[in-house]
């Protein structure tokens, strides 16, 4: 029950760690945008115009989750980082 407790411990440590290292890189990339929410284009009659808008609103919110996800994977790499910098710190030599 102790070494549960501890694991359950240790993996809430971790997402806050990385809860807290996705807000600063968020914060410091002065970039940084929303995906876009334009439903309107979802349930018009799909002209042509209506259909290249829709494209464009889809191209972006792709290029902004791609964005996102290298923001998750520097955050999840710098926590890897520090979690092996810890380690190499506690060994016994």
């Amino acid at each position: 029950m102790i070494v549960r407790a501890f694991i359950i411990n240790q993996l809430a440590e971790r997402r806050k760690r990385l809860h807290d290292l996705l807000l600063t890189l968020i914060n410091k990339d002065s970039e940084f945008e929303f995906i876009e929410e334009d439903s309107s284009d979802l349930t018009s009659s799909y002209s042509e115009k209506d259909t290249l808008h829709l494209s464009r609103v889809i191209e972006k919110n792709r290029k902004i989750i791609k964005r996102y996800q290298a923001i998750v994977r520097t955050a999840v790499t710098l926590d890897a980082l520090m979690d092996s910098e810890n380690e190499e710190n506690y060994k016994i030599k």
